[in-house]
């Protein structure tokens, strides 16, 4: 193997006094040098190596099949695409036992992982080859155009292999290498601190940042939510609608039940409908997604056996309170609600069980402190709203991004949440702090407006935001999504009103309300609130 490598992460990381302080005070947490984290991931194929691990549309891999292809797949990278060692490798394609795979071996021969949405057209993907300067690719072959058109504007991007087709015009795809390759390999001997994944931030807020994760912080997330809060175990099934590009889906869908030694469901299209289906199908025991696909799914949950259903997480943004109820009143299921950030790579404050609090998000999870900071970046008492901050084994390293600053103060990760934490320790979610609207001189959080207007049977889905207003500064404007056959006229837009001023103090109500088909929301199901200041 060459024994150069590529420092380019390390370089551009931010220098270590920006970093935040990091907190290893559970044992679990101490991890010793070497670590790789894909060679600790499939150490439980040495348990049980007939088990499913990964069920896909169209193919089942056993944990010894999978150890295969990652054995396999690491030659061809090495071999083939001749990478070295702190290469960043874009990883581009839907849900799929193969990409889960592909992220496996570009970390167990020492490179850099970059997953990607496959829905980011050439433009997105030309930032984030910019950025990372990305070297090479794996790519699901019915997303070639996109990645050919970024390569062109990016010449940087000179390797790519694709996989999920056959052989065409006598190019060998990814599959075709593999066959030709040994199932044994020796990780490459990487440290809890060498970089192993850029993660790009979802962009709720403008342009995406780079967040660089290490080996060491793989592990911790597997360490931290599955066992203390989510309580996973081997007997479990895993399933959800988020894209293994964001943390969220990563997490939930591959490490988590890697670790656990469990099975996941990695579904490559959805709807409400078809993830209850493949949720009775295989009697999914574990599902992650966010609170508006919990919310379509209630009304029909009914007609679907979800008896295997056990634990339902819900995180990407808020969870409304009558997300919360109608759930639990159509399953009996209380939604595990989480608060995570790219930038912390997982959940770090959550509840389940007899600890919910309707209402509250939950309490730092262990191996993590969290706090309300105060207007001078100090810890606050109970009861007062502030900037949320957390500490734990993971936290914000952002790749050549001033906002580093932003993000991390006094050691603190400064997620951009308005929170209140009270006397028992949990904590209330207020709103983003670029969500809080001012009008004549009231703060009004714009969540709290939209969980009102959720509650109104005529809505489907709603966003609001402020809008500049002469008179008062901003006013409150709801962007609103009927459900079927609801006529959006000026009778309507009196009920909402209405509705909300009887329900919230007066002053909370949208005075302006706009109808419209869709909200703008990033494939991880995040409300963008900046595209409907645009609109």
């Amino acid at each position: 193997m060459n024994k150069l490598l590529d420092n380019f992460c390390s370089k551009n990381l931010p220098a270590r006094f920006e970093w935040p302080e990091f907190l290893f005070d559970h044992p679990q947490l101490r991890y010793s040098s070497p670590l790789n984290c894909a060679q600790e991931l499939l150490k439980c194929v040495a348990l049980n190596p007939s088990k499913i691990v990964f069920i896909g549309s169209d193919c089942k891999l056993s944990y010894a099949q999978l150890h295969a292809q990652v054995n396999q797949i690491s030659h061809v990278l090495r071999d083939q695409m001749q990478l070295t060692p702190g290469n960043r490798v874009l990883l581009l394609g839907p849900n799929h036992p193969m990409l889960a795979a592909c992220i496996l071996a570009v970390w167990q021969i020492g490179c850099v992982a970059v997953p990607s949405m496959p829905m980011l057209r050439a433009k997105e993907l030309s930032a984030m080859i910019e950025h990372a300067e990305i070297s090479a690719a794996l790519c699901n072959v019915n997303l070639k155009k996109e990645l050919l058109s970024a390569q062109a504007q990016y010449s940087v991007l000179k390797k790519i292999v694709y996989y999920g087709a056959k052989n065409e015009e006598n190019q060998p795809y990814l599959e075709t290498f593999m066959t030709q390759k040994s199932t044994e390999f020796t990780p490459h001997e990487t440290h809890p601190e060498d970089v192993c994944l850029i993660s790009f931030t979802s962009g709720t807020t403008g342009k995406p940042k780079a967040t660089a994760h290490f080996h060491r912080d793989i592990m911790a997330i597997c360490d931290c939510f599955p066992v203390s809060i989510l309580r996973s175990c081997a007997d479990d099934v895993f399933i959800g609608t988020a894209s293994v590009a964001f943390t969220f889906g990563l997490g939930g869908l591959v490490l988590f039940p890697l670790r656990a030694g469990a099975t996941a469901v990695l579904l490559e299209n959805y709807s409400p409908e078809s993830l209850l289906q493949a949720i009775e199908a295989y009697k999914a025991s574990i599902c992650f997604t966010v609170p508006t696909v919990y919310r379509q799914m209630t009304p029909l949950a009914h007609h679907f056996n979800l008896s295997g259903l056990q634990k339902t997480v819900s995180a990407g943004e808020m969870l409304p309170l009558a997300t919360r109820t109608d759930w639990y009143q159509v399953t009996g299921l209380k939604l595990i609600d989480g608060i995570g950030t790219t930038e912390m790579l997982h959940i770090f404050i959550s509840a389940a069980d007899k600890d919910i609090r309707p209402g509250a998000m939950g309490k730092a999870v262990p191996g993590y402190h969290a706090c309300v900071l105060d207007e001078d970046g100090q810890p606050a008492a109970a009861g007062v709203i502030g900037r949320l901050a957390v500490k734990g084994p993971t936290g914000c390293r952002y790749l050549s991004d001033p906002r580093q600053s932003n993000y991390v103060c006094n050691g603190w990760n400064v997620t951009g949440d308005t929170v209140e934490m009270d006397s028992d320790g949990y904590f209330w979610y207020h709103a983003r702090v670029d969500d809080m609207i001012i009008s004549s001189g009231y703060n009004i959080a714009a969540p709290e407006v939209e969980e009102v207007l959720l509650q109104h049977p005529a809505v489907a889905d709603c966003g609001v935001i402020g809008v500049f207003d002469e008179a008062r500064g901003q006013i409150v404007k709801a962007f609103i999504v009927l459900r079927r056959g609801v006529c959006g006229d000026q009778n309507m837009v009196h009920q909402l009103q209405t509705y909300v001023k009887q329900n919230l103090a007066p002053y909370k109500y949208p005075r302006a309300i706009e109808f419209i088909h869709s909200l703008p929301r990033t494939d991880s199901g995040k409300l963008q609130r900046f595209r409907l200041s645009e609109m």
